[in-house]
């Protein structure tokens, strides 16, 4: 490697931590923003602020979770404001119940009528603790809009519940929970009358299913068009989270968190997970999710919804858990008739793709598989997704799994990799006639000559300069594939295999006291095996190049690539890594057996008698030759030129 050479990477390494360090710093000063705004918005309260007095009593039948809300009683008024729409259901005191089904527990609470927690059964967070992915108290979501002059926000306020007598729901079995808020009603200042108007409500209608993720979620509207604003055409649905990490810390989970949404009329598109983002969508959206790494949040229109703004940022942690904000403010239509209904569903469970594909709304590509290249999404699935459920059902462990996949994959490609292997020895045994061809023309001007010679040289002996790169850049789709797949899998979470816990994380047999640059603070084993397997495969690859002296500085650069790797997925999935060391030390097998089959004497022979065969003249050849002839021909007439 010259010297030149070495200072240009070192000078390019230099730009390269340069342009980390301010891209690193932009993003604090970006995410200190962020978080004032947010500040600056939190601060700010709707016209009628929640009391703190003794809590309303409803009429509640027999059912617990409505006594908590019933209409009459004696309920301190010392906060009612009669010009107030909802001053009534400002009193109050927060009620929780829960309802179960066989895959999470939903905990309810009546201020705001909302979801206040869902626990997902079947999964745990890295810690090893419940897994939380909708909490209240890191999560906003309620309606708002104008009522008498009045900015309203059903979260401030408490509903009237109704629901089943049941608690748990099971199989193909479904309940409904209905959540109510009631305006004020007439004479509220007479302890005499009722404090609610109950021929009038706003309700949110949640239907659960038995062995479902996918929950019902209706908002209607009854009577209340002498109530909110004549003006009004859409009510604001605004939904907030705080997400915390479920998983490992490593950065993966931060790259792949984002709100993804789904235009009725166009494929899946998403916030930028990498930085802050924002988006306010103007055209009919069908579906808008808040995706982590495994898990996301999907509400679903059961038509559309007309407009939506959406936001994903990261602020400065008040805890080491945070991972990111995210925020919608979708648009619902309003007419004003005296029945209103607007119908959705909401996902919320894991992003596993036979389940979310199962519900044919495009949910599955919210799992990154490669959709860019249709060919990509084709391998993982067509081939590799079908494999590994099928294995994955018959118990197979993890890391034998991903072993066999790789065996099957390597047997499909291996006539390429025979292919490829032929082409090269071809090459290698020509290399005193590619040498005698060097010397015959070593000027630049002789370049056209030398390249036509070497061309007829290929056709007499029947070699495709292509033929060894064809095979190779086929199975570039395969190794982009299970690049994409492997991070993606939340079959492979909190799997172990050897020394790995998590086969969807890094492994690590020892963490550093320090952070290295793009390396981070651990050594992944299975990252190291990787680079290892790499470089051998690249010393015996460069061995039988034909051209490895003509060209020393791509020697190095193949080289310098596994190098490269071992520091780009120290923190990458420990399957992707097992994968790549699997394929690397199965691809040295193939063209160590392959070696064998092929005898370079024979293949010598074999271009002996090719070329005493008649040569045709191929149509890339002749325009070559072409080409060749009007260099000649330019160079002929400036010498000319020079000459007068």
């Amino acid at each position: 490697m010259s010297k030149q050479s070495l200072i240009g990477l070192v000078l390019m390494f230099l730009v390269l931590l340069g342009f980390s360090y301010w891209q690193t710093s932009k993003m604090e000063k970006q995410r200190e923003a962020a978080a004032a705004e947010y500040a600056s918005q939190q601060s700010q309260t709707d016209d009628f602020s929640t009391g703190t007095g003794k809590p309303a009593s409803f009429e509640a039948g027999d059912n617990p979770a409505a006594q908590a809300s019933s209409q009459n009683g004696n309920a301190a008024k010392s906060h009612f404001d009669a010009s107030h729409p909802f001053s009534a259901a400002a009193e109050g005191q927060d009620q929780h119940f829960q309802i179960e089904n066989e895959v999470y527990t939903l905990d309810f609470n009546t201020k705001g009528g909302r979801i206040a927690g869902i626990t997902l059964k079947e999964y745990l967070t890295y810690k090893k603790e419940d897994l939380v992915l909708f909490d209240e108290n890191r999560s906003d979501f309620y309606l708002q809009f104008f009522a008498q002059n009045r900015n309203i926000r059903t979260d401030r306020y408490y509903f009237e519940c109704l629901m089943p007598q049941t608690t748990k729901v099971e199989g193909n079995d479904s309940v409904e929970v209905r959540m109510r808020l009631y305006p004020n009603g007439a004479g509220i200042d007479t302890a005499t009358l009722p404090l609610f108007d109950k021929s009038r409500y706003i309700e949110f209608v949640y239907t659960i299913r038995g062995n479902q993720y996918m929950m019902g979620f209706d908002v209607n509207f009854v009577n209340t068009e002498n109530l909110i604003a004549s003006n009004t055409s859409f009510i604001d649905m605004v939904w907030n989270a705080r997400l915390e990490c479920l998983e490992k810390p490593s950065g993966m989970e931060s790259m792949n968190t984002s709100v993804y949404y789904k235009p009725t009329t166009d494929k899946v598109q998403y916030l930028k997970g990498t930085k802050d983002d924002e988006e306010e969508l103007t055209t009919p959206s069908k579906w808008i999710s808040f995706k982590q790494q495994f898990f996301s949040m999907t509400l679903i229109a059961d038509s559309e919804f007309p407009s939506a703004d959406i936001r994903n940022y990261t602020r400065r942690q008040a805890s080491p858990d945070y991972l990111k904000d995210m925020e919608a403010t979708i648009g619902i239509p309003y007419t004003g008739d005296a029945q209103e209904h607007f119908g959705m569903e909401l996902y919320a469970g894991p992003n596993k793709f036979r389940i979310l594909r199962d519900y044919n709304l495009d949910l599955e590509r919210q799992i990154p598989l490669g959709w860019g290249f249709f060919l990509i999404q084709w391998i993982n699935r067509v081939a590799v997704i079908p494999i590994f459920d099928f294995l994955e059902a018959k118990g197979v462990n993890y890391g034998i799994i991903i072993l066999i996949l790789t065996i099957l994959l390597k047997i499909v490609i291996s006539p390429m990799t025979y292919k490829s292997y032929a082409s090269s020895a071809k090459m290698r045994v020509i290399q005193p006639e590619i040498a005698e061809l060097n010397k015959k023309y070593p000027k630049q001007e002789q370049a056209m000559e030398k390249q036509k010679a070497m061309m007829t040289l290929y056709k007499r002996a029947g070699i495709s300069p292509m033929a060894g790169c064809i095979p190779m850049l086929l199975q570039l789709p395969i190794i982009y594939a299970m690049f994409r797949f492997f991070p993606a899998s939340i079959e492979l979470r909190q799997q172990s295999f050897l020394w790995a816990d998590d086969l969807s994380s890094y492994d690590s047999i020892l963490n550093l006291p320090f952070n290295i640059p793009w390396y981070g603070d651990h050594v992944s084993l299975f990252a190291l095996t990787m680079a290892i397997s790499n470089l051998l495969y690249t010393h015996m690859t460069m061995k039988n190049q034909a051209q490895t002296n003509a060209m020393p500085g791509m020697k190095f650069m193949m080289y310098f690539m596994p190098v490269m790797l071992l520091f780009f997925l120290n923190n990458y999935s420990s399957a992707l890594n097992y994968y790549y060391t699997l394929s690397s030390l199965f691809t040295f097998l193939q063209m160590f057996l392959i070696r064998k089959m092929i005898n370079d004497e024979k293949v010598l022979a074999q271009i002996q008698e090719n070329k005493k065969k008649p040569v045709k003249k191929s149509r890339f050849q002749a325009r070559l030759e072409e080409m060749a002839k009007r260099q000649q021909e330019i160079a002929r007439q400036q010498a000319q030129q020079r000459r007068r």
